[in-house]
């Protein structure tokens, strides 16, 4: 937790189609308003040709104007507290048709922001491990975060030999398999993935952090969280039930 605690938009289709770069329209005589849903920490402009200003009393609003008439398409980068990196095509108009745009939470790096932060956690969660032949793995922590839950799992390696990380999955499994019928197992796919999966060196360890989307299960089945050794057999099954995952610590909000 060290590192984590350490508005509808005027016109929607900029909004949604914001996921990448959008366009803007700004002129010289009138004031175009950028509202963020986090602290604005570094403006970059294309050219000169367009003007910024930060609101010192709302360190969220950023305001636009151009500095000349006609001037030929520039951009306008702008990265918030939460890491997200907004991109602009800016033009040149006589009327632009919007002056204030609220601008959306960017999910995925959101996400990202919180399962990095999470990676130097201290554990909260104890007696979800399996071990093989001096390979062992361990749910370290389970947090979450409006619809995101984020699994921190550490890996260690106290063989002399590396561990080349062929599969991480995370599946849900009912407890008993029936004779006649197959066992069902549902997929669980990560939104985000932070810290090594690749590979765990000879006598050194790895932590990584799991971004799932929110869930809870029933007591019929459980959680597997499978881990798969290239190449090897050093195969690893952790199960946790849903009396952990409803103990799940909530994060707090990105400052």
């Amino acid at each position: 937790m060290k590192r984590i605690v350490c508005l509808v938009c005027v016109c929607w289709m900029f909004v949604s189609a914001y996921s990448q770069t959008s366009s803007l329209q700004i002129t010289t005589d009138k004031t175009t308003s950028l509202i963020f849903p986090f602290p604005i920490r570094h403006v970059d402009r294309g050219t000169k040709d367009v003007l910024v200003q930060q609101v010192k009393e709302a360190d969220n609003i950023l305001l636009v104007k151009a500095a000349s008439v006609k001037f030929p398409e520039t951009n306008l980068s702008v990265v918030t507290g939460d890491g997200s990196v907004y991109s602009f095509k800016v033009n040149y108009t006589d009327q632009p048709e919007n002056w204030i745009f609220y601008l959306p939470e960017l999910k995925k790096s959101t996400i990202a922001t919180y399962t990095n932060g999470i990676l130097d956690n201290h554990r909260t969660v104890r007696g979800i491990r399996d071990r093989k032949w001096d390979i062992a793995a361990s749910v370290n922590g389970i947090y979450i975060k409006d619809d995101v839950m984020y699994y921190q799992i550490l890996l260690c390696n106290q063989s002399t030999i590396d561990y080349d990380i062929d599969l991480l999955k995370f599946y849900i499994r009912d407890k008993r398999k029936s004779k006649r019928t197959a066992a069902q197992e549902n997929e669980l796919i990560p939104l985000h993935i932070s810290g090594n999966i690749r590979k765990v060196k000879a006598c050194d360890f790895s932590m990584i952090v799991v971004a799932l989307d929110k869930f809870t299960i029933p007591d019929a089945k459980y959680l597997a969280i499978q881990l798969m050794e290239k190449n090897g057999g050093r195969h690893l099954l952790m199960k946790l039930n849903n009396n952990k995952i409803i103990r799940a610590i909530p994060l707090p909000d990105l400052k």
